[in-house]
């Protein structure tokens, strides 16, 4: 097995872990929900049920790039606005390029789910890393 599909394998067994946490999670949330998801599990072969939450994790991994990324670029205005300008400029006083209203601050409960998201992936991630250099000693 070459580095590559090793690395394909591995982030494809990420993404089966993600969408199956995320499915565990809608599945505590909302009875309905959890019956749907038995039901798929009773009717599906594996692989059908692998390759749908291989596809959840993927699309999960994505919202997570993204919001981490509009974070990201919030605190980097925030930073820059926060900086002296020691540019001469020509535009108008009181003129403002952004404002901070454009992304809003995201609430103390999406704060805490995004904490406990990012040490899940942080612990499945430090997991890889282990099976991947296991992997590169055998």
């Amino acid at each position: 097995m070459d580095s590559d599909s090793l690395i394909q394998f591995l982030q494809n067994g990420f993404r089966l872990s993600v969408g199956a946490t995320a499915a565990l999670i809608e599945s505590l949330q909302d009875s309905q929900k959890r019956e749907e998801i038995l039901a798929k599990l009773n009717r599906s072969e594996f692989s059908e049920v692998a390759a749908e939450l291989t596809k959840k994790g993927e699309i999960t991994e994505q919202e997570a790039r993204e919001f981490v990324d509009s974070l990201w670029h919030q605190q980097n205005q925030q930073s820059q606005q926060s900086q002296p300008n020691n540019q001469t400029s020509s535009d108008a006083p009181g003129t403002s390029a952004t404002t901070t209203t454009d992304n809003p601050v995201a609430s103390p409960n999406v704060q805490q789910e995004l904490q406990e998201l990012t040490a899940q992936v942080a612990a499945l991630r430090a997991e890889l890393e282990k099976l991947r250099t296991e992997n590169h000693r055998s």
